[in-house]
């Protein structure tokens, strides 16, 4: 398998390592010798078919699952051996919807700041400040069954902000949602990083989801096929546009057909 790899240089402490995880569902490896490090402050995107691996990838970062073989740190910080202090700072959007429809937005948002040790005062404050920021202020008193699925999608980023992180992970945050939504919850996401330097990575199987001046991860099958800047990856591909190297680098072994955007 080709591994291309560029976009190696800085000096700063990454907002996320990985280095050489691997892991099993008994007989079937999902990630095999996974290697890469995300800049802080930057928008990252984790590109890979539906079974590459993406979302085993997350559960070990965020600690559902322990990890089997490897390292993790968030800025610095090891998940294995200092998990405290690596989980409060990150944020995570899953791809399933895991809010309660039954409650409030406000409740919603409460539980989560007690799980994370807010209190009461801070915790009103920073709700209606993370809801002002994702444009879902006016929603605060509303069952969550009432809303649309990109303000669901809000609500749950709205949560992810709630205990300030400084790296946030997104599981293919857009699925299931119309194409205004979804652009508008990525303009979100890209605003954010710029306006409040939070790092970014954003899974998806989505090639239009990517933009020409991006870090990408590629993975398939569950191994690092590219790993660099937009224009690197395709220098070292040697093709024109990044869905020509998603084709090359994500499809799986023995397919001959193009992935479509």
């Amino acid at each position: 398998m080709r591994h291309v790899q560029a976009g190696k240089g800085t000096t700063a402490v990454a907002a996320l390592e990985v280095d050489a995880v691997s892991h099993s569902y008994g007989q079937k490896q999902a990630l095999k010798d996974v290697t890469f490090s995300i800049p802080p402050g930057r928008f990252t995107v984790l590109l890979g078919l539906n079974g590459a691996g993406k979302t085993t990838l997350f559960s070990l970062i965020s600690r559902l699952y322990a990890t089997q073989r490897g390292s993790i740190r968030i800025f610095g910080h090891d998940i294995g051996r200092n998990s405290r202090e690596a989980l409060r700072r990150l944020g995570i959007v899953f791809q399933a919807r895991t809010l309660d429809l039954d409650l409030s937005v406000r409740q919603n948002l409460s539980y989560h700041a007690s799980l994370h040790g807010i209190g009461t005062a801070a915790a009103r404050r920073r709700i209606e400040s993370v809801l002002d920021t994702v444009e879902m202020g006016s929603r605060l008193r509303d069952k969550v069954r009432s809303l649309s699925g990109g303000q669901m999608r809000r609500v749950e980023i709205a949560r992810a902000l709630l205990h300030q992180p400084q790296l946030m992970l997104l599981d293919e945050a857009t699925v299931g949602l119309d194409i205004q939504s979804r652009a508008s919850i990525l303009a979100f996401i890209r605003r954010l990083v710029a306006a409040e330097g939070i790092s970014v990575l954003w899974a998806t199987h989505l090639i239009d989801e990517v933009e020409a001046d991006d870090t990408v991860v590629m993975l398939r099958e569950g191994q690092v096929t590219a790993d660099g800047r937009v224009p690197e990856i395709l220098q070292a591909t040697g093709t024109s546009d990044i869905k020509g190297a998603f084709s090359k680098l994500c499809r799986p072994a023995g397919e001959t057909q193009e992935v479509a955007a």
